[in-house]
């Protein structure tokens, strides 16, 4: 086997070609089905292609456009509609894509850039031709996900067909998907969580469930559609996990609830782990989705009433260690570094300072340093700390504050800016911007406005502070402890 996404997804729909491969409300495709699809799309993109834009609606033909720009050896780029158009533009140009897939509502916001129409694209056209070829490569770039940058620009992450396939074949090790198993596919398409959803679902003959717009309204409409197609496995922040605790009863159907992208609270789930298999897992873009896992119980809460992140995934090594990349003793902090076949190819666009979290030892490995503290447990799993920068989680997405500031200082009448992190009363975080003006008549409207061109909505600061001055320590740094603090209760608080 190739050991590419698409020659993986070729075996699934051999093995279960008339089995229900993907559904949303309405309708239902069968792994034959839907890779006639597959093959339609990639029918339609012209030869040589080596990267495309993703900016589309949640959908089977979103999924089965991944797919095809896969089989055609390229990789994919995703977005959400929603961007701004600025930070849509900046990702695509870097990435230098061949065209941008797109539906005909969001062809202002890819403006510049050649576009092609998913549905005009395949309009009418019921069966494949058959005359398209696997070009895909185990070394080839699967696809580039943009996560907050500290020089004030996005950074994309580049993932290979084969690191992919790493992660595939890891969930099944600890997860052992079942022929009757559903995934829900909750989360956007420009984060990890996406990947692991239609990926680590499809390439083990595991069903995917696509929810509407309706059925993401609220926690309840959610389990409503959980409920009606019998959906088995779950994977969200815990955020969405500290929802469901809350509610009197979870469908039947679910047997497994994966919480990953930020810290996963005892309390998030205290009402959960009776009724189905609660994971937590740790693992930043650059390598690969997940690289540890760690299963839940009412017993293994630590004292700060956080759950552990685990041990390494199959395939991969975790090593906490000082700054010299030496493992630190038991129960000592140092940084979570990370070995093995999740490991990118790093961020593209020339970033080279940046790329120096990859590191190559002697014997051709290349480890990763991901800037997060955490000490090993006795028994071996791991306990996540902190962050070592200034990057933090905000809605389960990595937000490096640096950039935030830089967008800051390019909006009207912004002399100085600088932004602080702090956490609500569940714990979750969120940012306050302090701003030194010129001039007394500067909304906050406006400042959000301007952000808005080139932010993503969760990384604009909830709350902007006018400053007659920022406070400076001895060193002449901003006094962050001299800051007012702007108080926020927690969702579940309100509730």
């Amino acid at each position: 086997m190739k050991n590419t996404v698409y020659s993986m997804f070729a075996q699934a729909v051999a093995a279960y070609g008339e089995r229900v491969a993907i559904m949303e409300n309405d309708r239902k495709m069968s792994f034959n089905e839907f890779s006639d699809l597959v093959d339609i799309v990639a029918e339609s993109f012209p030869q040589g292609i080596k990267s495309v834009g993703i900016v589309m609606t949640r959908r089977i033909e979103m999924i089965a456009s991944i797919f095809a720009v896969l089989k055609c050896g390229a990789m994919y780029i995703p977005a959400e509609p929603n961007f701004p158009a600025g930070r849509i533009a900046f990702m695509m140009s870097e990435a230098n894509v061949d065209f941008i897939l797109t539906d005909k509502a969001f062809e202002g916001k890819v403006k510049g850039f050649p576009v092609v129409l998913a549905d005009c694209s395949v309009c009418g056209i019921k069966k494949p031709s058959g005359n398209s070829i696997d070009r895909s490569s185990a070394v080839d770039p699967a696809y580039v996900l943009y996560t907050s940058g500290t020089t004030g620009r996005p950074k994309g992450v580049c993932v290979t067909n084969r690191n992919v396939c790493h992660y595939v074949r890891a969930f099944a090790n600890e997860f052992r998907p079942r022929p009757d198993d559903i995934m829900l596919q909750y989360s956007v398409c420009s984060f990890d969580i996406f990947v692991e959803e239609v990926f680590a679902s499809i390439l083990n003959g595991v069903a995917l469930a696509i929810p509407s717009d309706d059925d993401r309204e609220d926690v309840h409409c959610l389990m409503g559609f959980i409920q009606r197609h019998g959906v088995t496995m779950l994977s969200g922040f815990p955020y969405l996990l500290a929802e469901m605790n809350r509610l009197a009863e979870i469908p039947r159907s679910l047997r497994l609830l994966i919480s990953g992208g930020d810290i996963l609270r005892g309390a998030y789930v205290n009402n959960l782990l009776d009724k189905a298999s609660v994971y937590n897992t740790y693992g930043p873009s650059e390598t690969t989705v997940c690289a540890s896992y760690f299963r839940c119980t009412a017993d293994n809460v630590l004292p700060d009433g956080t759950y552990p992140i685990g041990m390494a995934v199959e395939g991969a090594k975790i090593v906490v260690a000082d700054a010299n990349g030496v493992e630190v003793p038991q129960g000592e902090t140092g940084e979570i570094c990370i070995y093995g076949n999740g490991v990118s190819l790093g961020y593209i666009g020339g970033r080279d300072e940046e790329n120096k979290a990859f590191v190559k030892s002697n014997d051709g490995n290349v480890m990763y340093r991901s800037g997060d503290l955490a000490y090993v447990l006795p028994d071996g799993n791991i306990a996540f700390l902190r962050r070592k920068d200034s990057q933090i989680m905000i809605y389960g997405k990595r937000v490096e504050i640096s950039e935030v500031e830089s967008q800051l200082y390019k909006c009207t009448g912004v002399e100085q800016a600088v932004v602080r992190a702090f956490a609500d009363e569940d714990g979750l975080a969120y940012m306050t911007a302090y701003i030194v003006s010129s001039d007394a008549r500067i909304k906050v409207s406006e400042i959000k406005r301007e952000l808005a061109d080139n932010l993503a909505s969760f990384m604009i600061p909830e709350f902007i502070v006018k400053m007659p001055t920022i406070p400076l320590n001895d060193n002449g740094k901003p006094d962050t402890a001299k800051l007012p603090v702007v108080m926020k209760a927690g969702a579940l608080c309100r509730k």
